[in-house]
């Protein structure tokens, strides 16, 4: 199925709460519907995304907008769909899709312990990479790295790591 096939279909179910934009093949969709149509694309036979890629967390860059990115596969359709739900800095929640992919669980994780966004509904939303009374997320734009961590010196000359 061509992404104008898919805008298509979810225009006529979704009318005006789903933007698309087809030179990127991206759809951009609200927090408040977000879940529906997560659970449209999986449950649906003509469409079926039944394998979740990723999600990724991102920074718009002006410290006040966030965004999480979903690419999803369908393997019996073999075709690819990427669905971002952008948020503001006041209000930094999406629903949890875990009920859906499995794999969620990881990758909501991850997304709340680097970039500080909260997945309503996570079975278990905490840290995954950093420890729990870690500061801050650091792939905020914002973001300033300690100095210290529990009296110990971070540092900041990594090159000898290599």
């Amino acid at each position: 199925m061509s992404y104008k096939e898919l805008a298509d279909k979810l225009a006529s179910k979704f009318s005006d709460r789903i933007k698309s934009d087809e030179e990127k093949s991206i759809f951009f969709v609200e927090t408040d519907t977000w879940l529906e149509l997560a659970t449209y694309l999986k449950e649906d036979p003509a469409f079926a995304f039944d394998y979740l890629m990723c999600i990724t967390s991102y920074d718009k860059g002006d410290s006040k907008s966030f965004g999480v990115s979903y690419n999803l596969y369908a393997v019996s359709h073999k075709h690819y769909i990427e669905c971002r739900v952008e948020i503001s800095s006041e209000d930094i929640k999406v629903p949890s899709v875990t009920g859906l992919w499995k794999a969620a669980n990881w990758h909501e994780r991850e997304a709340y312990d680097m970039m500080g966004i909260e997945f309503e509904g996570h079975p278990d939303l905490k840290r995954i990479l950093l420890p729990q009374d870690w500061e801050g997320y650091p792939l905020r734009k914002d973001y300033e790295e300690a100095e210290y961590y529990h009296g110990l010196p971070i540092p900041k000359d990594k090159t000898y790591w290599e």
